[in-house]
This record gives structure tokens, sequence and C-alpha cells, in this order.
């Protein structure tokens, strides 16, 4: 018996892993940048399209994605980022980024 639950608790793992590895395929690339660095990436963008979330359990945290030149590019700060004038946003519930 106890060999059975040894085998269903590897392949309950098995199965998360496979969930992660699709979920990071179907993503694509995504790069982690500081604040400073995503910034500089919106000014280089003509009129880019910004995501938005708040999240954190003990203390709040803005969370950013930008696509650039094909990539996709996150940030997270403590204090909301100042956004380019021209840039659209889109708020977000969530932002969730595969470890």
């Amino acid at each position: 018996m106890a060999y059975a639950t040894e085998g269903a608790a590897g392949a309950s793992g098995a199965a998360a892993a496979a969930a992660i590895a699709n979920a990071i395929k179907a993503s694509g690339a995504i790069v982690r940048v500081e604040p400073r660095d995503f910034a500089s990436i919106l000014d280089k963008a003509q009129a880019p399209l910004v995501v938005c979330a708040q999240g954190g359990l003990f203390s709040t945290n803005y969370q950013y994605l930008t696509a650039y030149k094909g990539l996709i590019f996150f940030t997270k700060t403590p204090t909301p980022l100042r956004l380019p004038t021209d840039a659209e946003t889109i708020v977000a519930k969530r932002i969730w980024i595969p470890a």
C-alpha cells in the first residue's frame, strides 16, 4: 500500500512539474528587470502597453509587465512607477510569473 501512495505522490509531482513547464512555454520568455530598467524600456517603446497589478501579503507592491522587441519584461516595486503619458494600461487583478 505504501508503494501505491508513493507512486501517486510521484505522479502528482510530475504532473505539477509538467504544468509549470507548459505555463512557461505558453508565456514565452519573461525577463525580470529592476524598476529603473523597466522605465528605460518604456521610454524606448512607442505607446507601450503595460499590464499593472497591486500585490503583497504583508506590504503592498506594484507589478508591471510590458512587451518590447518580442520579449516580456516584468518588474516589481514597493512604490508605483511613473508611466509615460502615451502608455496604454491594463489593470489586472493579479500577475502570476512562473518561478
